[in-house]
C-alpha cells in the first residue's frame, strides 16, 4: 500500500467543468522503435493529416533510436541510421522529432543530427551518474529536454535527475510520468500511483508534466482510461505509442495503439474549466480507486495463502479454526489501528469478515 503518499494531495486544486481545449497541451506519438523509414513515414503521414484537421494538435513525432533491453540479444533500435531517417522525417513532413537518449554519444549524435526534443529514460534517470553525464553534455544545449521517472517510486531521486538538467540546460526541462515498478502492479504494466505524479507537479510548480500512459498501461486497451485520469489530474500533456501494424512492432507491441486508435483517444479525452475544488476531489478520487485496486489485489493474495494453509490442515488433520492464531492476528491488526489511529471496532469488524470466508474456503 501506499497510503504514505496520500499527502501529496493536499494542495490547492481546481475547480473542472467541461470546456474546450486547454491553452497549452503537448502530444508527443509515435512507434516504440524507430523500426524503418517507412514505418516512421506512416506515422508522420497519419499525424500531418490530424494535425490539418482537429483540434488538439501532435506537437512532436516520437520514437526510440536506441532501446535499453532487459535480455541481451533482444532488438535494441537501429542507432544512427534512426537517427538518419528521423532527420528525413523533419525535413520531408516538418514534424518536431523526439528521441530518447541514454548517454553522451547518444546526447551527441542528436546535436549534430539535429533531433528537436529528447528525453530520458526510467533506467538512466534512476542513475545519479549517468544523469550528470548527461547534464555535463547538454551544457548550455536549448533543447526540450523531458526526464521520465525513475523505475522505483522514488520522488527526490526523481527531482534530482530534472534539477541536474535543469542546472546545465538553457531549454525547457519538464517531467514524465511512466508508472513505477513494483510488485504486483496488476493490471498495469508500472502502477500509476498517481499520487507521485501530484506531488512532482505540487512540489516542482515549474515543470511541465507529460503522462505516458502506454508504459504505465502496458495493454493497449488500458491507454485511454489512463489518458483520460491524468488528463483529469490537470497535467500537460501525453506522450503515446502507437504503430502502423502494432501487432508486428519489434519492442513493446501489446501497448502500442494503431493509428486509427491514436486519433479515437485525442478525440475523445474530455477537458475541463479550472477553478475552485472540484479538482481536489478528482485528484483524491483517483488515488482513492488505485488504493481500492491494491486492497482487492491484497485481499485476493491473502484468500489463496488461506486457501493453500487449508490444505496443509486437511493434511495434516488438523481443525481449520484454531482460535490461539486468530486472537494473535486480532491483537496484531488491532496494535496496528492504535498505532494509525484507526477505529478499533471498525478494524476488528473488518478482520472478521475476513476470517469469516477464509473459514468458507477451509471447509
Amino acid at each position: 500500500m501506499h497510503m504514505r503518499y496520500l499527502c501529496a494531495i493536499l494542495f490547492h486544486g481546481k475547480m473542472k467543468t467541461e470546456n474546450p481545449l486547454p491553452n497549452r497541451f503537448s502530444v508527443f506519438a509515435g512507434p516504440c522503435s524507430a523500426e524503418s523509414l517507412s514505418q516512421l513515414q506512416d506515422v508522420a503521414g497519419f499525424i500531418s493529416q490530424w494535425n490539418q484537421s482537429q483540434g488538439l494538435k501532435i506537437q512532436a513525432l516520437r520514437a526510440g533510436a536506441w532501446k535499453p533491453r532487459t535480455h541481451p540479444g533482444q532488438f535494441e533500435g537501429y542507432g544512427r541510421k534512426a537517427i538518419g531517417w528521423l532527420q528525413r522525417i523533419k525535413k520531408e513532413y516538418g514534424l518536431a522529432v523526439a528521441t530518447e537518449v541514454a548517454t553522451t554519444h547518444h546526447v551527441e549524435c542528436c546535436l549534430k543530427a539535429g533531433i528537436d526534443i529528447l528525453w530520458v529514460g526510467a533506467r538512466t534517470s534512476s542513475n545519479p551518474f549517468l544523469m550528470q553525464e548527461i547534464a555535463s553534455a547538454l551544457q548550455g544545449c536549448t533543447l526540450p529536454v523531458w526526464i521520465k521517472n525513475p523505475i522505483s517510486p522514488d520522488l527526490g531521486l526523481w527531482r534530482g535527475a530534472v534539477e541536474r538538467i535543469a542546472k546545465a540546460s538553457k531549454g525547457t526541462v519538464g517531467a514524465i510520468h511512466r508508472g513505477f515498478g513494483i510488485c504486483n502492479p496488476a493490471p498495469y504494466r508500472n502502477a500509476p500511483l498517481w499520487e507521485m505524479a501530484v506531488e512532482m507537479k505540487r512540489s516542482c510548480p515549474q515543470t511541465p508534466l507529460l503522462c505516458d500512459p502506454s508504459h504505465i498501461g502496458g495493454k493497449r486497451e488500458l491507454v485511454a482510461g489512463i489518458a483520460q485520469t491524468s488528463v483529469d489530474l490537470e497535467m500537460d500533456g501525453l506522450m503515446i505509442e502507437v504503430h502502423p501494424r502494432p501487432e508486428e512492432a519489434l519492442s513493446d507491441a501489446p501497448q502500442q495503439l494503431a493509428l486509427d486508435a491514436l486519433g479515437k483517444l485525442l478525440s475523445g479525452l474530455r477537458f475541463r474549466d479550472t477553478q475552485g475544488s472540484t479538482a481536489r476531489m478528482t485528484q483524491i478520487r483517483c488515488i482513492l480507486d488505485e488504493i481500492d485496486d491494491e486492497l482487492v489485489q491484497l485481499i485476493s493474495r491473502r484468500m489463496r495463502l488461506v486457501e493453500e494453509i487449508g490444505r496443509l490442515k486437511k493434511a495434516s488433520n488438523l481443525s481449520v479454526l484454531q482460535m490461539n492464531r486468530w486472537n494473535a492476528v486480532v491483537e496484531r491488526a488491532l496494535a496496528q489501528a492504535r498505532a494509525q489511529g484507526l477505529d478499533e471496532d471498525f478494524v476488528r469488524d473488518l478482520f472478521n469478515c475476513i476470517h469469516s470466508e477464509a473459514l468458507r474456503l477451509q471447509q
